[in-house]
C-alpha cells in the first residue's frame, strides 16, 4: 500500500494543480467583481476634486440626485480610453445620460490637450490627481466604467475600453430599465 501511496500522492497532488490552473483559465480578467455593485456611490470622494480648468460646469452632485449617471475613469495616457472615446462622444450626442468624467493621475495640461482633440463627451471633468477618488471607487486601472441610478446606487461597472456591444448589448437596456 505505501509503494501506490508514493505513487499516487504526487499524481494526485499534479491533478489537482492542474485542475486548478486549467479552472483559472476559464476567468475572464475584465469581469472583476466590484464591491460597489448594489450599493451607494462613493460620491463624497467626488466632491471634494477640483474641476478641470477650462471644462467645468456647475454641475453640482446633488443636481445627479434622482437621475442615472456615469462616471468614466480614464487619462490621456490610456490607450484603451482612446479606444472608447468615440463612443463616449456619441453617447454624449444622443444625451442619453451625464457622464461624469474622472481624470485618473493626469496632468491637467495633457487633460485639456487630449480633450480638445478629441472632443469632451463629459458633463464635468474631475481631475483625481494623486489618485485618492479612485481608490474610494474600487478602480484597478483605466478605463473603468460606473453606472449608478437614481438612488445614487452603483448598478454596473465595466473594467477596459466600452465597446459598441457593450453599450447595445449591456448598458443602453440597463440605463432605459433605471430611468423608468
Amino acid at each position: 500500500m505505501s509503494r501506490w501511496l508514493r505513487a499516487g500522492l504526487p499524481l494526485l497532488v499534479f491533478l489537482l494543480i492542474a485542475f486548478f490552473l486549467l479552472k483559472g483559465l476559464d476567468r475572464n480578467p475584465r469581469e472583476i467583481p466590484s464591491a460597489l455593485l448594489n450599493r451607494a456611490a462613493p460620491t463624497g470622494a467626488l466632491a471634494n476634486l477640483s474641476p478641470l480648468e477650462g471644462f467645468e460646469h456647475p454641475l453640482q452632485f446633488q443636481e445627479l440626485s434622482g437621475q442615472v449617471w456615469m462616471l468614466n475613469v480614464w487619462g490621456s495616457w490610456c490607450s484603451g480610453c482612446q479606444i472608447e472615446h468615440p463612443l463616449l462622444n456619441h453617447m454624449a450626442q444622443e444625451r442619453l445620460l451625464p457622464i461624469v468624467g474622472l481624470a485618473w493621475k493626469d496632468a491637467p495640461a495633457q487633460s485639456k490637450q487630449w480633450l480638445s482633440r478629441l472632443g469632451n463627451p463629459y458633463a464635468t471633468v474631475l481631475m483625481d490627481l494623486q489618485g485618492k477618488a479612485a481608490i474610494e471607487w474600487g478602480v484597478y486601472g483605466a478605463p473603468e466604467t460606473f453606472l449608478i441610478d437614481k438612488t445614487n446606487t452603483v448598478r454596473f461597472k465595466h473594467v477596459g475600453p466600452l465597446t459598441a456591444e457593450v453599450i447595445d448589448r449591456q448598458l443602453r437596456p440597463m440605463i432605459e430599465r433605471l430611468k423608468q
